[in-house]
This record gives structure tokens, sequence and C-alpha cells, in this order.
């Protein structure tokens, strides 16, 4: 499972995030909406982007990030 940050114009309304897969959604001061979250594989995000598609808001990016829980874990371990 990777996590996935993807980039739309437009802000889109909370609603759309159960339909997203659950991700969530950030929308950011320059008329942009963030979404985030794990995506499971491969087909799972091709399902996503072509949901973003249907939605006809303009895909400006998206990025496997990694996720909060993991980079603390990480920062935590090169502590010690």
């Amino acid at each position: 499972m990777t996590d996935y940050e993807l980039r739309v114009g437009g802000h889109l309304d909370d609603h759309w995030s159960a339909w997203l897969d659950g991700l969530s959604l950030t929308r950011e001061g320059d008329g942009t909406t963030t979404l985030r979250g794990a995506v499971t594989d491969q087909a799972q995000l091709h399902g996503l982007l072509t949901k973003v598609r249907d939605l006809g808001a303009p895909l400006i990016s998206v990025a496997a990030i990694e996720a909060p829980a993991r980079r603390a874990q990480r920062r935590r371990s090169t502590r010690t």
C-alpha cells in the first residue's frame, strides 16, 4: 500500500471524499484541492484517476508520498 497526493483544479466539496475511496480533501488557498490517502494498488490508482477525469476537474499532479505515520516512525528510528 502506498500513500498518494493528487492535486486538482477547483475546490471539491467534502462529500466527494467517499466517492474518491475515502481520500482526505483539503481545499487550498490557490483554488485547488489536494486529495491524500492510501492506495492499495495500481488498479485503485487508475480508478481514482478515472473518477477525477469523470468529475471534469483538471488534474494538476499525482505523487507518491510518505505516510505521516511512517515519516514519524523513521524520525524516531534515526534519533536512537
